[in-house]
């Protein structure tokens, strides 16, 4: 008998070993008697360093369309003009950062610029035909000279 445990002669005389006995779980439970073991994966897990560079395009985009929806609510035309800039800026910066995957990031400050963009288009159309709508009501009411 060896220091392993109960050793048993095989057909060629060589010692094969058992196993020593493992823990029973208790009665009545249903957990396995060793936890199973897990390897690590084959690869190191991704770092947490620095993510992909925001396009310029998509920061350009929703700061345009910001400041068009800003600008367009009391006056009008400036959402006329910086609304369609957004919204091209927002489009040319989704087609960039889609061609490129993983290396240009801001795909979602894009889209909202592209899509604040449409809204500062809008308002800027509402707000500027109320202005018109108020200049030639203004311009067409009667004079009264004395």
């Amino acid at each position: 008998m060896s220091l392993h445990g109960p050793e048993a002669a095989g057909p060629e005389g060589v010692v094969e070993q058992k196993p020593p006995d493992l823990p029973r779980p208790p009665q009545g439970s249903d957990a396995p008697a060793v936890a199973p073991y897990h390897p690590p994966p084959p690869f190191p897990p991704p770092s947490l360093g620095r993510s992909a560079p925001t396009d310029g395009r998509a920061i350009t985009s929703l700061a345009a369309s910001i400041l068009g929806i800003v600008l367009a609510l009391p006056f009008g035309l400036p959402g006329l003009a910086l609304g369609p800039l957004a919204y091209f800026m927002g489009r040319a910066a989704i087609a960039r950062i889609d061609s490129a995957p993983g290396t240009v990031g801001g795909r979602s400050l894009a889209v909202t610029g592209w899509v604040l963009g449409v809204v500062a288009t809008a308002v800027g159309a509402v707000v500027s035909l109320v202005w018109l709508v108020l200049l030639l009501v203004a311009l067409s009411a009667p004079t009264t000279f004395e």
